[in-house]
């Protein structure tokens, strides 16, 4: 599993646009990892699967609810992941109310969630290799915090958790 202080793994996320950019923008975007997070603090969450109901009803509105709080303590982005397809995260965004509060980052693959370590096998209740529910505070790509839930909780991975860390410059 990554550990404090360990760069985040070099892959590539998926970003659902609904608003034309520079660019043919609207679809499916490839974000790269490491370049998005350069020089950058991020707050990132991942959770088990976009539409279910910890994730819905607690873990996407603490921190849509607390991004002026976050920009406040000098986080840059806020970063919500999910093995799901960009499709998906990019409905899912709009349900939720996410605008340019957070972003919703696709890992289809579970590629980074396989290699920071942190999936979770939902095999037996029909969901696949999914990522473990967790936040980490990233600065300029390396880990400064993480909070890693156990199976079935929602206890240490929510908004104020992390913001307290950001907060304290962690």
């Amino acid at each position: 599993m990554i550990q404090v202080g360990e760069k985040i793994p070099a892959a590539t996320l998926m970003e659902y646009s609904e608003v034309e950019g520079n660019g043919c923008s609207i679809g499916p975007n490839a974000v790269d990892a490491h370049k998005a997070a350069a020089g950058k603090t991020i707050a990132v969450f991942a959770l088990p699967g976009a539409f279910t109901p910890t994730c819905s009803a607690k873990h996407v509105p603490g921190f849509v609810e607390h991004a002026a709080d976050f920009k406040a303590a000098g986080v840059d982005e806020i970063w919500c992941l999910s093995v799901n397809d960009a499709f998906v995260m990019g409905a899912w965004a709009r349900d939720q109310k996410t605008g340019d509060k957070v972003r919703m980052l696709a890992d289809g693959s579970a590629d980074f969630a396989k290699a920071t370590g942190l999936t979770l096998d939902l095999t037996g209740r029909g969901m696949g290799l999914r990522s473990n529910r967790y936040s980490m505070l990233i600065k300029d790509g390396v880990v400064k915090a993480l909070n890693v839930e156990a199976p079935g909780k929602f206890e240490v991975s929510d908004a104020a958790t992390l913001l307290a860390q950001a907060k304290a410059g962690v």
